[in-house]
């Protein structure tokens, strides 16, 4: 898993799709942005700053004002790779990102999504 582009890719060009993969299910943009908050700890200004300024995605994670402790709890195959496997801090925070984001897509609970 050596593709390393979405590192310096906007965060801001990838975040619509977030958003449109959840609403096109029936969820809500309110819900992505709980879910971003419950994994970084970014708050509604900071995610609004990342993307006006076009954050890349190296950038939104290592400036992360929080990582949720409960990420090891993220478990199972996005992509084609299995998360628990991924080496890269990187690449399996982004990986968490998109997991999280699928599973509000699929119909699951905030509730479990969120690992209460």
């Amino acid at each position: 898993m050596q593709n390393t582009k979405i590192y310096t890719t906007a965060f801001a060009s990838v975040y619509p799709h977030y958003i449109q993969k959840a609403e096109k299910k029936g969820r809500t943009k309110e819900e992505v942005h709980e879910i971003i908050s419950w994994l970084t700890g970014y708050d509604e200004k900071n995610l609004q700053e990342i993307l006006d300024n076009r954050t890349d995605f190296k950038t939104f994670f290592e400036n992360a004002p929080q990582m949720n402790p409960n990420t090891s709890l993220i478990k199972g195959v996005i992509c084609g790779y299995r998360i628990e496997d991924i080496e890269d801090d990187l690449m399996r925070n982004i990986r968490y990102l998109d997991k999280l984001i699928d599973e509000l897509a699929k119909g699951k609970s905030m509730e479990k999504i969120l690992r209460k």
